[in-house]
């Protein structure tokens, strides 16, 4: 049985049970990774439901890990133990608090110009199933898996802890995906459903009930502060813009003309909105409802600047092709458009389509095009998104700035 046991019992997590694995596939475990797939399993000792916490053990019996169960999908333990942390009943406040620490050394907590940032990014700050955003004094707690849902409520009282005061509203996020049944949204303190954020200087309304995933993407805080090195008297697309964080940075950066492309009427509207909050008109600043790839194609505007930030095309290894050509088609259409001299910020944010696929993909569209291209930069995410070096798959935004001629 685990050193963790009590604990968990303490969690309302009480139903434990061993899994075994089948031989050789305990390297991965004492390499640190978080998580146990289902074909390294040889057998299963009791009978675990989803978010029960179990114990991982080698096929001779020496205990490895522990974590939480899940019986949808691949994953089927996502480890929370390797056995090296020092227990108390402050264990989740200990965690939190070393999450906090990480994102005051990277000068995003207590920033009076940058408001918003991950406190908790799942595995990259070793607990997998777990997201937490910090929104001006609003926490908002996104569940990724069975466990970490049970836990909700000690997380808040975590965070409670921690911040004090200084928090006004903590509200649980429901799950998008029909993977595992979770429970539905929760307010653990406050009502408020929406907040204005400071990033970089700039202003953003943020809702979090309404919103996608917690409300808005932090993960792009610093390729859209990159775009004032590029927007200054360019005529700007943002395609997929949802609420306009990239609209607004090139505004701000004193581009000339600016349009704004997404689906959603809602997302729309709140681009709409932050544009006037930050002060800026309709003279240099137009939205349109619609899907981004067309409008790309009917569009007779001349454009110095576009930005391609898609969702991710490909969410499972079976839609890898797919995606692939997905992104090989829309950054052809980019190319082939762009005035020349004109700058693409491009991403993925396709977990299965590592940099040098997506660079690759990129390349493709170019030579299918015919036109010179130069990489300036190559993007990924945010110090509050952190890469466990044992998890190399939490690095899932990868982007390229491109010149072309």
């Amino acid at each position: 049985m685990s050193i963790f046991v009590e604990i968990i019992k303490a969690m309302n997590i009480e139903r434990l049970a061993t899994i075994v694995l089948h031989n050789g596939k305990e390297r991965a475990v004492q390499r640190f990774h978080p998580w146990v797939f289902s074909g390294a399993i040889k057998r299963i000792e009791g009978n675990p439901a989803d978010g029960d916490w179990v114990d991982v053990v080698a096929v001779d019996g020496t205990w490895l890990a522990a974590g939480h169960f899940q019986e949808a999908g691949s994953i089927s333990v996502r480890l929370l133990s390797f056995g090296k942390e020092e227990l108390s009943d402050n264990f989740l406040l200990n965690r939190l608090r070393a999450c906090l620490q990480v994102r005051e050394g990277a000068g995003l907590a207590n920033n009076p110009d940058t408001n918003a940032y991950r406190l908790v990014y799942g595995e990259g700050d070793f607990l997998p199933g777990l997201v937490i955003d910090i929104y001006n004094g609003n926490a908002v707690i996104q569940c990724h898996s069975a466990g970490m849902d049970r836990m909700a409520e000690k997380w808040a009282e975590a965070l409670l802890e921690l911040f004090g005061q200084n928090l006004h509203t903590i509200y649980k996020k429901g799950r998008e995906k029909n993977q595992v049944v979770l429970r539905d949204e929760i307010f653990f303190k406050g009502n408020q459903e929406e907040t204005m954020i400071m990033e970089n200087g700039c202003q953003f309304l943020v809702n979090w009930k309404s919103g996608q995933k917690t409300g808005f993407f932090l993960d792009q805080r610093d390729n859209r502060n990159l775009i004032r090195n590029y927007a200054s008297g360019r005529r700007v697309l943002n395609t997929f813009c949802y609420s306009g964080g990239f609209s607004v940075y090139a505004l701000a950066a004193g581009a000339t003309s600016v349009h704004s492309v997404d689906v959603s009427v809602k997302a729309i509207d709140w681009a709409n909105e932050n544009i006037k909050i930050n002060g800026f008109s309709d003279r240099v600043h137009k939205s349109f409802v619609g899907d981004s790839m067309k409008f790309m194609l009917e569009t007779d505007s001349d454009y110095d600047l576009i930005v391609l930030d898609p969702p991710a095309f490909a969410k499972h290894l079976s839609a890898k092709h797919n995606a692939i050509q997905g992104y090989r088609r829309l950054n052809e259409v980019a190319i082939r458009n762009i005035h020349q001299g004109g700058i693409i910020f491009t991403f993925s944010c396709s977990q299965v389509v590592d940099q040098q696929l997506f660079e690759s993909t990129v390349c493709a569209a170019a030579i299918s095009v015919g036109r010179k291209v130069r990489i300036l930069h190559r993007l990924s995410q945010p110090a509050d998104h952190p890469v466990s070096i044992f998890h190399p798959e939490g690095e899932y935004l990868k982007g390229l700035v491109l010149h072309i001629e």
